[in-house]
């Protein structure tokens, strides 16, 4: 079910929403309900895969009773409220929080047996769903090259949202076994943060003991949270259908085209609306999860931070899927070693995690590359890159990052690796002319440049240090009025036109 989709704009939301607020103070019966509303929301679109869902829910209740029975067989590690680790300024691991020396590895080996078969269990759904089709492919491609028979799979087809799902399982299954929390009280809760409907299709990818603690009170909501988070819902349905949808058409049109006929300008043109498309495209898609969640009375964290106006790629990844970002540092950047194993492994470990962020976008040449390309930066940022880019001022340290992150979403849209390589090629020779120079409609380029404002103005904040937030909360009538107005707009574009996915549900 799509948030800004008539059936749940005005039946399914409404709905949950009066009987959440029906059920006053009663946190059991409100907690049951929200889950209940989230597996509806869910099974709407994939009936099948939900009990596939089911399944590994309950694979994951009993592999972490057994993790916590094993490890508490030989020390009671820290539980959920304990001090967390702390981290440097440059985003490493400063100190760890350890556990207690252990007598026996009994415990922790039996532990640790449990937990890969966990993650096994998880990433198998993942790898069956995502990467079957795409292995199957390279292997047939091998097997014909090698005139040998060909292998021939059915398609199998991707359920939204798999690799979000997967993932907060993941993290539920590994801070069990690090003792961060202990294992969820029973179906109820467990399945609550995993179905949560707001942040169930696309993110933001939220750890368990980050959020258990609104789950188990099922918070009351209040007027103010009503106000702030419909406004934000508004917020995402405006910037998702008025602009991202809108450059979704003009990429789209760029993109299906010869890039040897378009010439430097038109490959470029195409490039920058889909950086426009995808930031304000899945930004939408967090504002409506942020702010449906608030107006339940739950707090989900933020997932960007302005990553346009960044200076550098270490600092754009900061910014941009903070979620994303963290998971990878905490649960895979870290258990590599992180910083601590000298330069040369830090180097690696980085490279390793983007190549990993690359194949979790999506199972394809194009996204692998992509993840390798980020990887090489931020290995460059950290030898001499990012204090070149000090040296420079941040306006212009900011154009060349942007050029950097452009190059890299060129490949990140491409449908082939031989599509991108042709579209940088294009890019790379200013003095190329095409035979068809595109001729966007006057309205994509009206939205173009609208949306390029926007992220000139968030850069000039924070040049000025003007906090725009901050200003239209001053000015909270205006700023609601003219939203609301761009709000309804959005809604009527809607419902006239087809609906475009969010670029984030195929991964």
């Amino acid at each position: 079910m799509l948030f800004y989709e008539p059936l749940f704009l005005f039946v399914f939301g409404p709905a949950v929403y009066l009987l959440y607020l029906l059920l006053g103070a009663r946190r059991g019966p409100r907690a049951l309900l929200l889950l209940v509303a989230s597996i509806v929301f869910y099974g709407w679109r994939e009936p099948t895969f939900i009990f596939v869902v089911f399944a590994s829910v309950a694979m994951d209740l009993y592999v972490a009773r057994r993790i916590w029975a094993h490890r508490r067989r030989d020390a009671a590690p820290a539980v959920a409220g304990a001090a967390p680790a702390h981290f440097g300024d440059d985003g490493d691991l400063a100190v760890l929080e350890a556990p207690p020396e252990r007598e026996s590895l009994f415990g922790e080996e039996a532990a640790r047996r449990w937990l890969a078969v966990g993650v096994i269990g998880n990433l198998a759904i993942l790898v069956y769903y995502k990467y079957t089709g795409f292995l199957a492919l390279n292997l047939d491609a091998l097997l014909r090259a090698l005139t040998l028979p060909g292998l021939h799979l059915p398609s199998i087809a991707l359920p939204i949202g798999v690799s979000f799902i997967v993932f907060e399982k993941i993290t539920y299954l590994v801070d069990v076994y690090r003792g961060v929390t202990a294992p969820a009280r029973g179906p109820l809760l467990y399945g609550l943060y995993v179905f949560f409907f707001p942040k169930l299709l696309a993110g933001p990818i939220i750890k368990y003991h980050d959020i258990v603690g609104q789950f188990q009170s099922c918070p009351h909501a209040t007027i103010d949270d009503f106000v702030n988070g419909f406004s934000r819902f508004m917020l995402g349905v405006t910037k998702k259908v008025l602009i991202a949808d809108v450059m979704a058409s003009g990429a789209d049109a760029i993109f299906s085209r010869d890039p040897t006929a378009l010439g430097f300008g038109g490959a470029w043109m195409g490039v920058a609306f889909f950086t426009l498309q995808i930031y304000f495209d899945f930004s939408s898609y967090s504002d409506m999860a942020i702010g449906l969640a608030r107006m339940f009375g739950f707090r989900l964290l933020e997932n960007f931070n302005m990553p346009y106006v960044a200076t550098s790629v270490t600092d754009f990844w900061r910014r941009w899927h903070m979620s994303l970002t963290s998971w990878i540092r905490e649960y895979l950047y870290f258990p590599l070693g992180g910083n601590r194993k000298g330069e040369a492994r830090t180097y690696l470990n980085l490279w390793i995690c983007f190549l990993a962020s690359g194949v979790w976008h999506g199972a394809a040449w194009p996204y692998i590359f992509w993840g390798v390309y980020n990887g090489v930066f931020l290995v460059l940022d950290r030898l001499f890159l990012v204090e070149r880019l000090k040296r420079l001022p941040d306006w212009l340290a900011n154009i060349a990052t942007m050029v950097i992150v452009m190059i890299g979403w060129t490949v990140f849209r491409a449908v082939s690796l031989g599509q991108a390589g042709a579209f940088l090629s294009v890019m790379a020779r200013p003095w190329a002319t095409g035979d068809e120079a595109p001729a966007a409609r006057p309205e994509i380029m009206a939205v173009a440049l609208v949306a390029a404002s926007v992220c000139v103005l968030q850069r000039i904040g924070v040049q000025l240090g003007i906090d725009w937030l901050a200003l239209a909360r001053r000015h909270a009538f205006a700023a609601n009025s003219a939203l609301a107005l761009l709000f309804l707009a959005a809604l009527a574009k809607g419902l006239a036109e087809p609906f475009k996915p969010f670029i984030y549900f195929r991964f």
